[in-house]
C-alpha cells in the first residue's frame, strides 16, 4: 500500500498527499476518531503527546506509523501544526517512505511556520542532489512553499537547476515553483523568463501543461518565446494531461489572434446570418468570389485547428470548452459546427457543468442561432432542473426561435407557464413577450395568450403577464385598445406593485383612446393613493398629470387632490415630483416659459422598448472564461486581440531540422517495425503526419483508417453542412500539410502519383464532380454530395472505385456510418430542414396531440385540388436574364418526388437570337434546402418553350427558395417565393372528424377575425371559389347553410389546417384558423380577409 502511494507522486503533485491520507486512514486506531463530533470543545490538551513520542523513538516503523495518521489528521481538515517540531527533525530520515511523507507534510505547513521551516533548509538544499526524483521534487515544493523574502537568492538557483534536471518529474515541480517565487519577489521576472523559455524547448508532455501555466503567469505578453515552440506544443497537445490541455489551448487562442488573418473574410457566401450574400449583383458575387480565393490559410493555423479536434471527444468537460471556445474564435464559421454535438454532449453532466456549458451556448446562439437548431430538444427544461438552469434553457430556445419552429416552442412555453417554481414560470412569460417581438407573424397569438393568462390564479403570472403586455403594446397601440380595457377591469384584483404601475402607465399613455375607463380608474387610486408603493404612487401621479392635459373637465378636481396628497407624502422622490408636475401643468404667475410645452413633453410618443437577451453582450469576452460567466472582467482575465490586417512573418515559428530524425523515418521501415506504430508516431509528433500517412501504401490503409485523427470518424454522421465544411476543410488540411512538408523533400516522388489519384476522385468546394467522372457519380454529387467528403485515410485506389461505381441511395449511405463517440442516440439532431413523419419521436408524437399525419383518422385523405389558378409569376426576366425568360407556378398536385414537397412548373423560354445550351439548377439557399432539380437542358433554340417540373421542400414556411439558375456560360440567381395556400395539400374528411380535430386545437392554436364581405361573397359558391383561390383546401360538407368549412394539412410536416367561415347579420363573417402552425395560421387569416372582403 505505502509502495503504491509513492509511485503515485510521479504522477500529480497531490498524488502522494492523497495515497497518503489514504494510508493514514486506513491504518489509523478506531479508537483516534472517538469522540470526533466534539473535537472542538475537547479538553484533552495532551491528546498528541503519542505521536511526539512515536516521532521521536528511534525505530522507523513507529515514525511511519505516526506519519501516517498526522497525514490521516491533516485529511479531515484537523490542525496538526503543533506537530512541525517533531516533524521536521526526521526529514534528514534516511527511510526513503519516510521522508516523502514528511516532505508532504511540510509542503502544507511550511508557510505557516517559516521560521522552524528555515531551520532546516540546508537539509533541504541537500536533498535537491537526491538520487530519487520524488524526493528532488519534494525538497524543491517544500523550498519554494517557504514564503520568506531572504531564501529568494536560494529558490532561484534550485529553481534553475531542477529545469535542467534529467526528472521531467522535476522538471515539472520546478514550472510550479516558477509561480510561488514570481508572486514572493516580482523582481525576478527577467530571470525566471530565462527559465521558462528553456523549459518551453522541453519535449517531455508531463512538462508542457506546467511550463505554459508558468507562462501565462509571469509574462503572457511575451509571444515571441512561442514561436519555436508552436508547432511542437500542437503535436504534443493531444498526450499532455487534462488541465495542460486547458491551459495550452487557452494560450494558442490568445496566440493565434495575434499571428494569422482572419479566417472570417473567407465566409461571406457562408455566412448564414449574411442575407446580402444571397441576393446581391452578380458584380458583387465575382469580388467576393476573388476575395474568396485570395485568402489561403496559415498552415499553422490549419494545424492548431486539426490537432486540437480530437480532444472535442475528452472526457474532461474543460478540455472540450476550452477546445469549443477555440473554434469559436478562430475558426472559419462554416467549420464551427463540429463542436456543437460535443456541448450538447456535456448537458448530461452535473448541474454545475450543465450551467458553465448553457452559458456559453447562449453566447453562441445569439450569433449563429443554425448551431444548435436542430439539437433544440435537449434544451428543454426537465422538471429535475434547478431554477438556474432553467432560465438558460429559456434563453437559449428563445434564441434559436424562428418561424419554422415557433409553434413547437410557444406549445412548450405554455406548459413552462404552469410551473410551480414561480421565478421559471415568470422567465416564460418574459420570453413569449421576446418571441412575440422578435417574430412579427406571432405577435397577434402571443398577446391572446397572455391576456388569458391574465385570469391566473397566481398573481406572479399575471403581474408579468401584464409588464411584458405592457412592452407589446408599446409596439402597435392603435389596434389593441380592448386589451387596455380589459386589464383596468382586472387592475383591482392586482396588488404586485410593478403590475399596477404598469396598468396606470398604460392608462396614461394611452388616455385618448379609453377617455371613459381611464378617469374612474385615477378616482379609484385617489382613495387608496396613501397606502400604495411608491412605484405606483409615481404612475398615478403621471397619470393624474396626462388626465388633466387631455380630459381636464372630469379630472381637474381629482388631479389637485392627488398632488395635494403628493405634496406630503413621505418619500422625497414623490415630493419632487410632484412638485415639478405642479408647476409644469398648473400655470400660475411664477411657472415660466416650460408650461406651454406641458402636452408635449408628457405625452411625447415614445419609441417601444427592445426585448433583448441578456447575453447579447458576453460575446466580449472570450467564451468558457470566469469574466464570460460572471460578465464582469475578472482580475488576471487577458483579452482577445483582434485579427491583424496584415499576418506577421511566418518564418519566425520555423525551426531547424536535425539531420539524424530525417534518417531514422526510413531506417524505422528497414528494422521492421511495424507500419501502424510509425503512422501514428508521425501523426503526433511531426508536422506532416498526414502526408506520411497517406503515403504508407494500400496494405495498411484500413488500419490507418482506425487509427487516423476523429475528425474523420464522425464525416458521415453529420449533418449535410457539417459534410460540406469538412469538405472544405480536408482541402485546406491537405493545402496545409503540403507547405509543410515542403521544406523536407524525403519520399515526394513516391506521394505524387497517391496525391493525384485523390485529386481526381475528389469533389470541388461547389460540389461539381470533374468532366472525367461517370455520369452517376455525378448524380450522385447533385443530390447533397452525401458520399462526397469520405476519410482522408481511404487509399487513391478505393476512391477510385467509389467514384466509379453506381450512385447508391442517402438511406444507404447512412445505415453503413461509422460508429463515433458522439454519435448517441440522444443526440440525434431533429431535421429541422427536412422534417419526416417517419423520424417523429413518440414523445414529439405525444405533445402533438394527434395532429401529426400518423394519427390522423383514416377517414382523412388527400384529394385532388378543388381549384387550379393559372397565375404564373416571373422567376427571371428575359433582360437579366440574357435572353432567358423564367415564370413558375403551383400546379397543386401532389410531388411525385417526394411527399413533402411543393410541386412547382417552371416555364423556360429562350428570347435570344442564339441557342442556350445545358440550363440546369446551380448553387441553392439555405444551405439545408431540399430540391429536386430537373435534368439539365442540353439545347433550347431560339423562340422555343420548355416546361419543366421542380420539387420544392418549403419546410413549412414562406421562406424564399433561392437558387442559381445557370446556362454555359452564366448564372443568374432567381428565388421562390409561395404564397402561404400553396404549402398545403387538401384533405376531405366528414364534419365530425372536423369538429374533432378543432377541438385538439384551441387557445395559442386559434387564429380568428370579423370582416365585412363583399355583397356577391356571401352565398356558397363564390366563398368556395375564394378561399380555394387563397389556399389549396379541400371542401368539408357541412350541414348548416351559414358555415363552410375547409380543411387540408401542410405539405412538409402533415400538420392539419382546418378553416371556418360562419355567416352572421349585414354581410359580415367569422373567419376562424384552426392550425398547431401558429406562424401560418395569422398568414392564411390576412390573406382570406383580403379575398372575401373584395369583389
Amino acid at each position: 500500500m505505502l509502495s503504491m502511494s509513492t509511485n503515485n507522486l510521479s504522477y500529480n503533485d497531490q498524488g502522494g498527499s492523497d495515497s497518503a491520507v489514504e494510508v493514514g486512514q486506513e491504518t489509523t486506531p478506531t479508537s483516534s476518531n472517538a469522540g470526533a463530533g466534539f473535537g472542538l470543545f475537547s479538553t484533552n490538551f495532551k491528546k498528541n503527546d503519542d505521536l511526539k513520542e512515536m516521532l521521536e523513538s528511534n525505530k522507523d516503523s513507529l515514525k511511519l506509523d505516526a506519519m501516517k495518521r498526522i497525514i490521516a489528521l491533516i485529511a479531515k481538515g484537523k490542525n496538526a501544526s503543533e506537530l512541525f517540531p517533531a516533524v521536521v527533525k526526521n526529514v534528514a530520515s534516511k527511510n526513503i517512505e519516510l521522508k516523502k511523507l514528511v516532505y508532504v507534510y511540510l509542503v502544507r505547513y511550511a508557510e505557516e511556520q517559516q521560521d522552524l521551516a528555515l531551520l532546516s533548509i540546508s537539509t533541504f538544499q541537500r536533498a535537491l542532489k537526491d538520487p530519487n526524483q520524488l524526493i528532488r521534487a519534494s525538497a524543491l515544493r517544500v523550498l519554494s512553499s517557504i514564503r520568506v523574502p531572504i531564501i529568494v537568492p536560494i529558490m532561484m538557483l534550485a529553481i534553475k537547476e531542477a529545469a535542467s534536471d534529467m526528472s521531467p518529474y522535476v522538471r515539472k515541480t520546478s514550472a510550479h515553483a516558477i509561480q510561488k517565487l514570481y508572486s514572493l519577489d516580482p523582481d525576478q521576472k527577467e530571470h525566471l523568463i530565462e527559465v521558462i523559455d528553456k523549459l518551453l524547448k522541453d519535449k517531455s508532455t508531463l512538462v508542457a501543461g506546467s511550463v505554459v501555466m508558468a507562462f501565462e503567469e509571469v509574462c503572457p505578453d511575451r509571444i515571441d518565446l512561442i514561436h519555436k515552440n508552436y508547432r511542437k506544443l500542437c503535436n504534443l497537445l493531444v498526450d499532455v494531461e487534462e488541465w495542460g490541455q486547458v491551459v495550452i489551448i487557452s494560450m494558442l487562442t490568445r496566440y493565434a489572434r495575434t499571428q494569422f488573418t482572419s479566417p472570417w473574410k473567407e465566409d461571406g457566401l457562408f455566412d448564414e446570418n449574411s442575407e446580402t450574400a444571397f441576393y446581391e449583383s452578380d458584380e458583387k458575387k465575382t469580388k467576393n468570389g476573388d476575395e474568396k480565393k485570395s485568402y489561403v490559410m496559415d498552415p499553422d493555423h490549419r494545424l492548431l485547428l486539426r490537432n486540437t479536434k480530437p480532444l472535442l471527444q475528452s472526457r474532461n468537460t474543460a478540455v472540450v470548452v476550452s477546445v469549443a471556445q477555440l473554434y469559436w474564435h478562430l475558426a472559419p464559421k462554416h467549420e464551427v459546427g463540429v463542436i456543437t454535438k460535443s456541448l450538447v454532449r456535456l448537458l448530461r453532466s452535473h448541474r454545475e457543468v450543465q450551467y458553465i456549458v448553457l452559458q456559453n451556448i447562449a453566447t453562441m446562439s445569439i450569433q449563429r442561432k443554425g448551431m444548435f437548431e436542430p439539437y433544440m430538444k435537449s434544451f428543454y427544461v426537465r422538471s429535475t432542473d434547478a431554477t438556474h438552469i432553467k432560465s438558460l434553457k429559456l434563453e437559449i430556445l428563445t434564441s434559436l426561435a424562428n418561424e419554422a419552429n415557433i409553434s413547437t416552442i410557444l406549445r412548450e412555453f405554455q406548459t413552462y407557464v404552469k410551473s410551480q417554481d414561480k421565478q421559471f414560470a415568470a422567465g416564460t412569460i418574459q420570453a413569449i413577450g421576446r418571441c412575440a417581438t422578435n417574430i412579427s407573424e406571432v405577435t397577434d397569438t402571443c398577446l391572446q395568450g397572455l391576456v388569458l393568462l391574465l385570469s391566473n390564479r397566481d398573481e406572479t403570472v399575471v403581474a408579468e403577464s401584464v409588464v411584458v403586455i405592457k412592452k407589446l403594446l408599446q409596439t402597435q397601440p392603435t389596434q389593441h385598445s380592448d386589451i387596455i380595457k380589459h386589464m383596468a377591469k382586472l387592475f383591482d384584483n392586482i396588488a404586485v406593485p410593478m403590475a399596477r404601475a404598469s396598468i396606470l402607465w398604460l392608462m396614461g399613455e394611452y388616455c385618448e383612446r379609453v377617455p371613459q375607463i381611464a378617469p374612474d380608474v385615477l378616482r379609484k387610486m385617489a382613495k387608496s393613493f396613501t397606502s400604495e408603493e411608491d412605484i405606483v404612487k409615481l404612475q398615478t401621479v403621471n397619470l393624474a398629470a396626462k388626465l388633466y392635459l387631455t380630459n381636464s373637465k372630469q379630472t381637474k378636481l381629482l388631479t389637485q387632490y392627488i398632488l395635494n396628497l403628493g405634496k406630503y407624502d413621505q418619500n422625497y422622490d414623490i415630493r419632487d415630483r410632484t412638485r415639478f408636475i405642479r408647476q409644469l401643468i398648473v400655470p400660475n404667475e411664477k411657472s415660466g416659459a416650460l408650461g406651454k410645452y406641458a402636452r408635449r413633453i408628457l405625452l411625447a410618443p415614445k419609441p417601444a422598448p427592445v426585448l433583448e437577451s441578456t447575453y447579447k453582450d458576453r460575446d466580449r469576452y472570450q467564451l468558457g472564461t470566469l469574466s464570460h460567466t460572471i460578465n464582469t472582467k475578472a482580475s488576471g482575465y487577458l483579452e482577445l486581440s483582434d485579427w491583424p490586417a496584415v499576418a506577421p512573418d511566418q518564418s519566425v515559428r520555423n525551426v531547424e531540422v536535425i539531420e539524424p530524425v530525417k534518417e531514422w523515418a526510413p531506417s524505422l521501415g528497414k528494422t521492421g517495425k511495424s507500419k501502424l506504430s510509425k503512422s501514428s508516431d508521425d501523426k503526433f509528433y511531426s508536422d506532416s503526419g498526414e502526408e506520411k500517412e497517406k503515403a504508407s501504401g494500400s496494405s495498411s490503409s484500413d488500419d490507418s483508417s482506425s487509427s487516423s485523427s476523429s475528425e474523420e470518424s464522425s464525416s458521415e454522421a453529420e449533418s449535410d453542412e457539417e459534410k460540406s465544411s469538412s469538405q472544405s476543410s480536408e482541402e485546406s488540411d491537405k493545402s496545409s500539410s503540403q507547405s509543410e512538408k515542403s521544406s523536407s523533400e524525403s519520399d515526394s516522388e513516391q506521394k505524387k502519383p497517391q496525391k493525384k489519384t485523390v485529386k481526381d476522385s475528389d469533389s470541388d468546394e461547389n460540389g461539381n464532380v470533374p468532366k472525367e467522372a461517370s455520369s452517376s457519380s455525378a448524380e450522385e454529387t447533385s443530390s447533397g454530395s452525401e458520399s462526397g467528403s469520405d476519410a482522408d485515410s481511404h487509399s487513391g485506389t478505393e476512391r477510385k472505385k467509389k467514384t466509379k461505381s453506381k450512385a447508391k441511395p442517402k438511406m444507404e449511405v447512412k445505415s453503413t456510418k461509422e460508429v463515433s463517440l458522439l454519435d448517441l442516440d440522444d443526440f440525434t439532431p431533429t431535421p429541422m430542414t427536412r422534417p419526416k413523419m417517419s423520424v417523429l419521436s413518440p414523445s414529439l408524437l405525444g405533445d402533438l396531440e394527434g395532429l401529426s399525419l400518423s394519427n390522423i383518422s383514416s377517414t382523412i385523405q388527400v384529394s385532388g385540388p378543388a381549384f387550379v389558378p393559372e397565375k404564373s409569376h416571373d422567376l427571371l426576366h428575359r433582360m437579366t436574364g440574357k435572353g432567358l425568360s423564367a415564370q413558375y407556378q403551383f400546379p397543386r398536385q401532389p410531388c411525385l418526388y417526394q411527399p413533402t414537397m411543393v410541386s412547382v412548373q417552371i416555364s423556360l423560354t429562350n428570347t435570344s437570337d442564339h441557342p442556350l445550351e445545358q440550363i440546369h439548377i446551380g448553387d441553392r439557399s439555405p444551405t439545408g434546402l431540399n430540391m429536386h432539380c430537373f435534368n439539365t437542358i442540353e439545347c433550347l433554340l431560339p423562340e422555343a418553350s420548355v416546361t419543366v417540373s421542380l420539387g420544392v421542400d418549403f419546410n413549412d414556411s414562406t421562406q424564399a427558395a433561392n437558387f442559381q439558375l445557370c446556362t454555359k456560360e452564366d448564372q443568374f440567381s432567381v428565388s421562390i417565393q409561395p404564397a402561404v395556400g400553396e404549402l398545403f395539400l387538401p384533405v376531405t374528411m366528414t364534419e365530425q372528424d372536423f369538429l374533432k380535430e378543432q377541438g385538439k386545437l384551441l387557445g395559442m392554436n386559434e387564429s380568428s377575425a370579423t370582416i365585412t364581405m363583399a355583397a356577391e361573397n356571401t352565398i356558397s359558391q363564390p366563398i368556395s371559389r375564394q378561399v380555394a383561390t387563397v389556399a389549396n383546401l379541400g371542401v368539408v360538407p357541412s350541414g348548416q347553410d351559414d358555415i363552410h368549412r375547409f380543411a387540408g394539412k401542410t405539405a412538409s410536416s402533415g400538420a392539419v389546417v382546418l378553416v371556418t367561415v360562419e355567416l352572421r347579420e349585414e354581410s359580415t363573417a367569422l373567419i376562424t384558423i384552426n392550425t398547431e402552425k401558429s406562424v401560418m395560421g395569422p398568414m392564411l387569416l390576412r390573406d382570406l380577409k383580403r379575398a372575401l372582403a373584395q369583389a
